[in-house]
């Protein structure tokens, strides 16, 4: 039992270095940080992307920003499923190949949606 817990002292010592690294880091922040709570009167203003924050309220941000970030993500993901299918498909014939080229037409045809919904121009 003794050889089976040894065999654990290099993970526990690499923790070990690891929260005293992160501790030490926390530790040298809190000594040579500036303490200054109430240096100037726009220190505790929100800052929002570079609009001018509105007091008491919320900013409108235009929808155009989701839409790029939705296009942005759903084609991002779905262009990760072309890798695995780009190491198989010389093992699996026809099938793959045809499988791939209608998950290609479908995101093609989301792209020439989006395209023609004139959701692509930044107006």
């Amino acid at each position: 039992m003794d050889g089976y817990l040894d065999s654990y002292a290099p993970v526990g010592l690499l923790v070990l270095v690891g929260l005293l690294i992160v501790g030490g880091g926390l530790f040298a922040n809190r000594l040579l940080r500036p303490r200054r709570p109430n240096a100037g009167p726009g220190k505790r203003d929100t800052y929002e992307c570079g609009l001018d924050p509105v007091p008491g309220g919320w900013a409108q941000m235009h929808i155009r920003y989701y839409l790029y970030a939705y296009l942005y993500l759903l084609f991002a993901v779905e262009a990760v499923f072309l890798f695995p299918w780009a190491l198989v498909y010389l093992k699996g014939g026809m099938t793959v190949i045809t499988e791939m080229a209608i998950f290609v037409g479908v995101l093609a045809l989301g792209l020439l949606y989006a395209w023609r919904k004139r959701a692509l121009t930044w107006q």
